[in-house]
C-alpha cells in the first residue's frame, strides 16, 4: 500500500505527520506522493479539502483518512491521540471505502466562449462584486426564475453541512446524491420575486445561472471550495452532479448523522 501524508504547516500537525512517518515506515509501508493509494491528511477540514483538490484528477484510485488536530473536523475521523490505532487499522486494510458525491461546474466565457471546469466537494457560489448580482436560473434547462441580489451558491450533500446551511438550506444525507441551490440576500419585494427558498436538485437536472446583460465592466466571484475566482468574464455556470466520487477508507467512518451531531450540537444536552 502506498502512502501520503498531506498536513497543513502548523505545528502540531507536522509534529503528528512525522510521528506517522516513523511508524509507517517501521512497518514498511511505502511512501508515495505522486500516485497514493491512501492518502492521509494530518489537519482539519481545509487540510482535507486542499488535498481533495490537490488529487482531484486521481480520485477513483484513491482513498482519503482524516486527522484532525484541532477542533472537531466533519471530514476527519482520526484524532491526534489515536495514532498507533490508525497505524493498526492500516495494516489490516480491507480496501473498504465509502463514497460521496460530488459538484462538476462548468464557466462559460463570454470573451472566447472557453469552458472551464471544476470539481467541488462541498459548494460552489457566484457572486457579483460591488452592485447587485442579475441573472437567469434555468433548472434542466427550463427557465425558472430572475434572481436579484448577492449571489447564489449551489451545494453537494456534504456541503450542505456549511455554507448552505447559513443560507437556510437544509441538512441532506450523502446516501441522496442531489444539489441544493441556495439564495445570498436575493431582493424581494412588489416588484422583484424570487422563490426565496432554497431548493433540491434532483441528479438528473442541471442548474444553469445566466448574468443578465453582461458586460465587460461586470467582475464576479466565483467560489469552487475553498479557491475563489476573481474577475471571470461569466456568460453562464452550470451546475451537475458529477459523475466522479471522493472515498474515504472505512476503518471507522463515522456515519454521516453522528458527524452532524458531534459537529452542531455535542454531547451536552
Amino acid at each position: 500500500m502506498k502512502i501520503e501524508i498531506f498536513a497543513n504547516d502548523s505545528d502540531k500537525s507536522l509534529a503528528i505527520k512525522q510521528q506517522l512517518q516513523k511508524k509507517l515506515a517501521d512497518r514498511h509501508f511505502i511512501f508515495d506522493s505522486e500516485n497514493p493509494d491512501i492518502v492521509i491528511t494530518v489537519g482539519g477540514d481545509g487540510t482535507l479539502l486542499s488535498a481533495f483538490h490537490h488529487y482531484e484528477k486521481q480520485l477513483d484510485q484513491i482513498r482519503f483518512v482524516g486527522v484532525h488536530t484541532g477542533h472537531l473536523g466533519f471530514y476527519t475521523d482520526w484524532r491526534d491521540g489515536e495514532i498507533d490505532d490508525l497505524v493498526v487499522s492500516l495494516q489490516s486494510d480491507n480496501r473498504q471505502s465509502v463514497s460521496y458525491p460530488l459538484l462538476d461546474v462548468n464557466v462559460l466565457t463570454r470573451k472566447d466562449g472557453e469552458v472551464h471546469q471544476f470539481l467541488a466537494l462541498n459548494e460552489s457560489s457566484i457572486r457579483r462584486v460591488g452592485p447587485t448580482m442579475t441573472s437567469d436560473v434555468y433548472i434542466g434547462g427550463d427557465l425558472f426564475e430572475r434572481f436579484r441580489g448577492d449571489g447564489l451558491c449551489v451545494a453537494t450533500p456534504t456541503g450542505s453541512t456549511g455554507y448552505s446551511k447559513s443560507l437556510g438550506g437544509a441538512v441532506v444525507h450523502p446516501d441522496m446524491p442531489v444539489l441544493q441551490l441556495a439564495e445570498i440576500s436575493s431582493i424581494n419585494n412588489r416588484v422583484f420575486r424570487t422563490i426565496s427558498s432554497p431548493l433540491i436538485i434532483s441528479p438528473n437536472d442541471w442548474v444553469t445561472i445566466r448574468p443578465v446583460s453582461p458586460g465587460s465592466n461586470q467582475d464576479f466571484l466565483l467560489a469552487v471550495d475553498s479557491r475563489y475566482y476573481h474577475t471571470i468574464d461569466v456568460a453562464q455556470i452550470t451546475y451537475k452532479v458529477s459523475k466522479k466520487k471522493v472515498y474515504f477508507a472505512k476503518y471507522r467512518h463515522n456515519g454521516f448523522w453522528n458527524r452532524v451531531k458531534d459537529s452542531f450540537i455535542g454531547d451536552e444536552q
